[in-house]
């Protein structure tokens, strides 16, 4: 359960497992967005799902052709603004009421009232933090270091170039077979990926 739990998490992080013979993936071209959008949407409903694509920008609708579904930075952040809330009301009820408390001019030693910029301050803050650590955790970043690198046509990819990668450890990959399944999807080029280890590539 552990094991499954941990390939579970890293294939949505898109760190996937590498097989013995040190294949990667297949790494697939294409000729435009649309042709790209296409084959997302096929490669999803012949079942694949460790798969992700490469663009020089966003294109519209991928995230329903790839079936990503809503994205949890929304959550995560909502959380991080409930935590921030709960830790300035503590911090204020704590330094005025119990751990330091003044009497001014009989008020009460804690209010909401003058509490509240502290609050809303906090809120913002921890909001912002764990929506950018959430983000950087789903994304699998920071991630100096990708087989996918070792493609030199890949290099293309902030360019003019679009990709479609399915790793090797997705549960239908077979070399043969998903080639073939990439090329009559419309790839002008498939290429095999191999991870060598990262002190190969910066050797």
């Amino acid at each position: 359960m552990l094991t499954k739990l941990i390939r579970n998490v890293k294939a949505t992080m898109g760190i996937y497992e590498v097989r013995k013979d040190r294949v990667y993936g297949l790494l697939a071209e294409f000729e435009h967005p649309g042709a790209l959008l296409q084959a997302a949407r096929k490669v999803r409903e012949a079942g694949y799902r460790h798969f992700d694509t490469h663009s020089p920008f966003p294109i519209h609708g991928m995230d329903k052709a790839m079936g990503l579904g809503q994205s949890k930075v929304g959550y995560i952040a909502f959380l991080g603004g409930a935590t921030g809330l709960a830790l300035a009301t503590w911090l204020q009820w704590w330094t005025s009421a119990v751990d330091y408390p003044i009497n001014i001019s009989g008020k009460p030693f804690f209010a909401f009232e003058p509490s509240i910029p502290i609050m809303f301050e906090l809120t913002v803050l921890f909001s912002a933090l764990f929506a950018v650590g959430g983000m950087l955790l789903l994304n699998g970043l920071p991630r100096p270091y990708n087989p996918l690198f070792y493609s030199r046509s890949f290099a293309r990819v902030t360019d003019d170039a679009f990709f479609l990668h399915i790793a090797a450890s997705d549960r239908q990959f077979n070399l043969k077979h998903t080639e073939a399944f990439l090329r009559g999807a419309g790839a002008k080029s498939a290429e095999v990926i191999h991870d060598h280890g990262y002190s190969q590539l910066h050797a």
